[in-house]
């Protein structure tokens, strides 16, 4: 099992009234509200607990993209991996992800890629996200071309990655009569690339056919195991069971010595997380033509309730966060593992909301200490044809 240490890098001061008077965290949330010197020691507060996982032995430090939102304060994940790259020295810095869909230049993402994997000596992951549908209205782009848009991007920057030779591309989004990336990356063919999954069998063809690795978003495990069979079955009909390493349960996860402790501290932190943080109205969230057919019949069939709707109790009880104390937390993800069929990448949330500084090093330093020990063993099997 691999273990990893995701910030979102939130925006926790949110003003007393928000859940009365706002109906988002996102896009219509007035900037007013921003405070650039707390937003200035976030950042460094956050690089912090990011750098102090690398020295903990967490396999990979993530970061992710949102745009207009204080539910995520990076609108350029790119920029914070370069400020990790020079800074850390054995974790893998995971993107996860650029939100090509929404970017008017994905040439540029292949670029910057290239060149945190030479900065970094070849230790990039590369994420792609569609973006979520208000990132489209953020940016003047129609949701309805959310799909064509990720999906040609996608091809190009992998075809600008693995040709080693000028070509011209011009598609229905895209248009350039000259590619030629400088630099080229480190890792060949190109780096490692996961994609966030939330029921569409599309992402899940998309991931099987490319060996991609397939994680998770916030669900419940019932759902989670859902959408991992059908990631399973989609590589099953190519002809293969993919490697454990290719599914990643992404989670938030509150480690405290005891599970008193820990509970007490991370109600509000989830609480924040779901029902501040994740607060948006949902057509924003996924507007008319964001989702195809087949994403919305997933949606339905998951039957998922609104985040707003979900108690504490029934957030952990459900499985959309794990808390506790280390032995508590390593005995459900143990549980979780068999659940869900199995998993060889584990994406933790440990900076969850309103969480401070000290609560953050703590989880993460028990997580390490005492979790990832016992959990380590898990997800070995290797890639291997479906029999006959």
């Amino acid at each position: 099992m691999k273990f990893s240490f995701f910030h979102l890098m939130p925006y926790p001061y949110l003003p007393g009234d928000f859940e009365e008077n706002y109906t988002s965290s996102s896009l219509t949330f007035p900037n007013k509200h921003f405070d650039p010197r707390l937003g200035a020691q976030l950042y460094a507060r956050y690089l912090d607990e990011l750098e102090y996982a690398d020295k903990l032995g967490f396999d990979g430090i993530a970061v992710n993209e949102h745009h207009q939102s204080a539910y995520g304060l990076m609108p350029s994940p790119n920029i914070m991996a370069a400020t990790l790259a020079r800074r850390t020295e054995r974790a893998r810095i995971m993107v996860l992800g650029n939100a090509i869909g929404i970017r008017g230049n994905p040439l540029r993402v292949a670029e910057e890629i290239a060149m945190l994997d030479l900065l970094s000596n070849g230790r990039v992951d590369s994420g792609f996200v569609r973006g979520i549908g208000w990132e489209y209205f953020a940016h003047g782009i129609s949701p309805t071309l959310s799909r064509a848009r990720f999906n040609e991007a996608h091809d190009l920057i992998i075809k600008a990655w693995t040709s080693e030779e000028m070509f011209e591309w011009v598609s229905q989004n895209y248009e350039y009569r000259y590619v030629n990336l400088w630099p080229r990356p480190v890792q060949q063919p190109h780096p490692p690339i996961f994609i966030p999954g939330a029921g569409s069998t599309e992402t899940m063809r998309f991931c099987a056919e490319r060996r991609y690795t397939y994680m998770s978003v916030y669900a419940p495990t019932r759902v989670v195991r859902m959408w991992f069979d059908g990631y399973r079955r989609a590589a099953g009909e190519l002809g293969y069971v993919p490697d454990p390493e290719r599914i990643a349960l992404s989670i938030p996860i509150y480690v405290a010595d005891t599970d008193e402790q820990a509970h007490a501290q991370a109600r509000p932190a989830v609480e924040w997380l779901f029902h501040k943080g994740l607060k948006i109205p949902g057509e924003l969230a996924s507007p008319p033509g964001y989702m195809s057919a087949g994403s919305l019949r997933g949606v339905i069939k998951a039957g998922m309730r609104a985040f707003s709707q979900l108690s504490y109790e029934e957030l952990v009880t459900q499985g959309y966060a794990v808390v506790g104390s280390p032995g508590t937390v390593a005995r459900r993800l143990r549980e979780m593992y068999d659940d869900l069929g199995g998993y060889g990448q584990l994406i933790g949330l440990f900076a969850i909301g309103t969480s401070t500084h000290q609560q953050v090093m703590r989880s993460a330093e028990l997580f390490a200490a005492e979790v990832m020990p016992v959990l380590r063993p898990l997800g070995v099997a290797r890639e291997a044809p479906v029999a006959p």
